[in-house]
């Protein structure tokens, strides 16, 4: 094959792949959350599973998993809830405090910083919070219109999670009918294969973040630190976003022990966080998540990177799994391709 066939190729993928993303980005209010409802499902249909195994009729099921599913989640908030209200405000005095202290050492300090010229970089500050006002209320009418959205697109995932738990595999069923019947098992093999990917990493990434925020809570139990609930809650799914989510998590843990506790006790648990994170991503990451992954770190960083700048939160925690899947349907359609040429 020539260069030029090659480059005609490669533009031609290009273009494809641009239009992809084009179409999923100006769609994004039904992209994310079908795909979010994908994901959902992978953990959601080992019980749903189970119980039509045992003889529930799929729609009872399904309602029994589904109830479970948020049952669960609105006991998580019930235990986070109460935390946040109680503790929050010694977070608030600590932080007053702090500022305060920074404010006595700029002026009282080496840098040789006079509270009227304190004063004066505050009234700056206002004076420019005052003039950027309407700037500000336009950020604010944006930011309640992304709310309406991120609530539509919450209804429009769980109506979806619901339906793929009931009638997933009759869907499925259908899709694959609609290929040529010498397709059908290729069709058939890669659904399998990113089916079995997805899954095994939400449930891996679990078990991650189980571990992950035991230890961490353990650590900020053992010093004192507050919001030890919130923080092992936000560590827990943080999980979901390799090497980044787990590194914020416990930057949020020290900042938290730093404000409160002073610099001895962030430090301590800023070492316990590194030992903890070296932990999981020398032993646990590779065990139970690596090999579903099968990407390099720097391909993570990647493509966390370009889904934060595609589709925000969403697509970071979506970027990684969805990489790792294409990754391994192009291997299985080079494998195809491999083994097609020598049986003929």
């Amino acid at each position: 094959m020539t260069t030029s066939e090659y480059s005609w190729r490669l533009l031609v993928v290009a273009a494809f792949v641009a239009l992809v993303l084009f179409v999923a980005v100006e769609l994004r209010t039904v992209v994310l959350p079908t795909i979010v409802a994908v994901f959902l499902t992978s953990v959601l249909s080992p019980p749903c599973n189970y119980l039509k195994g045992k003889g529930l009729h799929p729609l009872v099921a399904t309602w029994v998993t589904f109830v479970a599913a948020i049952g669960l989640l609105a006991l998580v908030v019930a235990l986070v809830a109460p935390q946040v209200t109680s503790q929050i405000g010694d977070v608030g005095r600590s932080v007053e405090e702090g500022t305060r202290d920074v404010l006595d050492w700029l002026s009282a300090g080496p840098l040789d910083i006079s509270e009227a010229d304190v004063d004066r970089y505050i009234d700056q500050a206002s004076t420019q919070f005052e003039e950027n006002r309407e700037q500000i209320f336009s950020g604010v009418l944006a930011g309640a219109t992304k709310a309406a959205e991120l609530v539509a697109e919450t209804l429009l995932m769980l109506v979806l999670t619901f339906f793929y738990l009931k009638d997933g595999e009759k869907m499925w069923a259908w899709f694959v009918s609609l290929f040529s019947s010498r397709n059908q098992e290729h069709v058939r093999t890669m659904g399998t294969m990113a089916w079995d990917t997805v899954g095994r990493f939400m449930r891996g990434t679990a078990v991650v973040g189980v571990v992950d925020a035991t230890l961490i809570a353990l650590a900020m139990v053992i010093l004192g630190v507050p919001l030890t609930v919130p923080i092992a809650v936000l560590t827990f799914f943080g999980a979901f976003f390799p090497l980044i989510g787990a590194f914020l998590a416990g930057v949020v843990a020290v900042l938290v022990a730093l404000v409160t506790e002073g610099p001895l006790d962030a430090l301590l648990l800023g070492a316990a966080v590194l030992a903890i994170q070296q932990i999981e991503g020398d032993v646990l990451q590779p065990i139970v998540v690596g090999k579903v992954l099968g990407l390099h770190p720097v391909a993570i960083i990647l493509v966390i990177t370009g889904g934060a700048v595609i589709a925000g939160v969403p697509g970071a925690f979506l970027a990684v799994p969805l990489a790792s899947v294409v990754a391994k349907i192009a291997g299985y359609l080079r494998e195809i391709r491999t083994v097609a040429p020598e049986q003929t």
